[in-house]
């Protein structure tokens, strides 16, 4: 087994990327509310989520509750972003 601080070491490095993907993933988001607002369009999309929600659980293999947990939260952020983004 290793030794903590390894494990620790490797967490780290993953939050960094996973924060790097995180900015871009609501960059995206925040464009996607401007193109929805210049259309008309509404923000939430139930069909779109529950697409997005179930090839996660199906690719989160053994974690596949918790990934769906998890993209689900991130899904909540990004349309608050996107109201946020196209108030006013």
């Amino acid at each position: 087994m290793r030794d903590l601080s390894e494990i620790r070491k490797d967490i780290d490095e993953i939050d960094s990327e996973l924060i790097e993907l995180f900015y871009r993933r609501m960059d995206c988001a925040r464009e996607i509310g401007e193109y929805k607002k210049e259309r008309g369009l509404p923000i939430f999309n139930a069909g779109r989520e529950a697409e997005i929600l179930d090839r996660v659980q199906d690719r989160g293999g053994e974690y596949g509750i918790y990934a769906r947990q998890l993209f689900s939260k991130i899904m909540e952020l990004s349309r608050e972003l996107q109201r946020e983004s196209t108030d006013g």
